[in-house]
């Protein structure tokens, strides 16, 4: 996931370089979903392991 991400953001940079804002958009609104995704997740397992230790 973390490598999508990172791909993602660097497609993002060399598009708004070369200006092809519509292109860098949708490469940082994939971004944004992958990063909502990974915090879900995040917290879905420390909720998870709280719950175990309690």
């Amino acid at each position: 996931m973390l490598e999508i991400l990172l791909i993602l953001l660097v497609i993002a940079a060399i598009a708004g370089m070369f200006g092809m804002t519509r292109v860098s958009g949708m490469a940082l609104t994939g971004v944004r979903i992958i990063i909502v995704v990974a915090l879900v997740l995040f917290l879905l397992v420390l909720v998870g392991v709280i719950g175990l230790a309690a």
